[in-house]
C-alpha cells in the first residue's frame, strides 16, 4: 500500500483543523507527490522514500512508545485508533497502521534502526519531523499519559529525527495547551459550572501546568522579569512569524501552521500578562 503524498498531506491537513488546514494539506500532498519541496531539496527518489517510509513508522513508534511500561492498556489502543480515525485511513490501511503498531510492540523492535532512513529525508521538510512527534505525543497524552519510560522514548525518537530536548519539551506545551483548549471549549459548552475550573479562569487563578505550558512556549521561566517576559515573547513572535519564515524558505503551504504557533504565543503571553498583572 502505497503511503502517498495525499495521506500525508490529509494528516497534516486534519491536525491543522478546518477546510483551510485540509486544503493546505492537499498542497503539502501535492508537493510530495510531485518532488518539490519548495526548495528544491526533496527530489522525486527521496519523496517516494518518505512515502514509503513516514506512516510506517509513525504507528511503529506508536507501539513502542505505548509497550514503554510493559503492556499496552486498552486505552492506549483506543488512543492509536483515534489516530487512525482522524488520519481517515481505508480499511486496508488501517489493517497496516495496526500491523505496525504490532511490530513497536515487539520486544526486539529497534527505534534507532527504525527511523535511521527517515531522519535524512526529513531535513528538507523539519516540519514533518515536528508533526511526526506531534502525533506521537497526542496519541500518548491520550492514552496512559506521559511517565518516564514513555517519555524516554518518545524523547529518543525526536532526537533521533533531529529534534532537540528543548523542541520536544515545546512541542509537548504546544500539545497540553491544545489539549487543554480543547477540554476547556468543550467544558463550556457543557455549562456555566463546566467552564468555571480553573483551566479555564485567568489571571491569579490560571491553572498553574497551563501557566507552566504558557512560560515554555515563551521559552522564559515563571523567575524572568516582566521585562524579561516581554522580551521572551517578542522573540518569539519574530522568530516564528509567517512572512520571516517565508522569507526564509518555508513553503507557502505551510504558512497557516506558522499562524496557528503564532496565536498560541499571543495567548501564552496574555495568560503570563494576566496572572504577573502586567498592564
Amino acid at each position: 500500500m502505497n503511503w502517498n503524498g495525499k495521506i500525508i498531506g490529509a494528516a497534516i491537513g486534519l491536525w491543522l483543523g478546518g477546510p483551510v488546514g485540509g486544503a493546505l494539506g492537499l498542497l503539502v500532498g501535492h508537493q510530495f507527490d510531485v518532488g518539490d519541496s519548495g526548495r528544491g531539496e526533496l527530489g522525486p527518489d527521496s519523496a517516494a522514500r518518505v512515502h514509503e517510509l513516514y506512516f510506517p513508522a509513525v504507528f511503529r513508534v506508536m507501539g513502542h512508545v505505548a509497550k514503554a511500561d510493559g503492556r499496552v492498556s486498552e486505552q492506549e489502543i483506543a488512543a492509536a485508533r483515534a489516530v487512525m480515525a482522524a488520519l481517515r485511513l481505508t480499511p486496508e490501511q488501517v489493517r497496516q497502521a495496526i500491523g505496525y503498531f504490532g511490530e513497536g510492540k515487539e520486544p526486539g523492535f529497534a527505534l534507532d534502526a527504525a527511523l535511521a532512513d527517515l531522519r535524512p529525508l526529513l531535513r528538507a521538510y523539519p516540519q514533518l519531523a515536528q508533526f511526526f512527534m506531534e502525533i506521537q505525543l497526542q496519541a500518548t497524552l491520550a492514552g496512559n499519559g506521559l511517565s518516564a519510560r514513555p517519555r524516554a522514548r518518545l524523547l529518543r525518537a525526536a532526537n533521533l529525527l533531529g529534534l532537540t530536548s528543548d523542541d520536544f519539551s515545546r512541542l509537548e506545551a504546544l500539545m497540553r495547551w491544545r489539549m487543554n483548549a480543547g477540554a476547556a471549549g468543550a467544558g463550556a459548552g457543557a455549562g456555566a459550572d463546566a467552564g468555571a475550573g480553573a483551566g479555564a479562569r485567568g489571571g491569579p487563578y490560571a491553572d498553574a501546568d497551563r501557566l507552566r505550558q504558557a512560560y515554555t512556549l515563551l521559552e522564559t521561566t515563571a523567575g524572568a522579569s516582566d521585562e524579561q517576559v516581554v522580551k521572551a515573547y517578542r522573540r518569539q513572535m519574530s522568530r516564528n512569524h509567517p512572512d520571516k519564515l517565508q522569507a526564509n524558505g518555508l513553503p507557502e503551504s505551510m504558512l497557516e501552521r506558522a499562524k496557528e504557533r503564532t496565536q498560541q504565543i499571543q495567548a501564552a503571553y496574555e495568560l503570563v500578562r494576566s496572572a504577573r498583572g502586567m498592564r
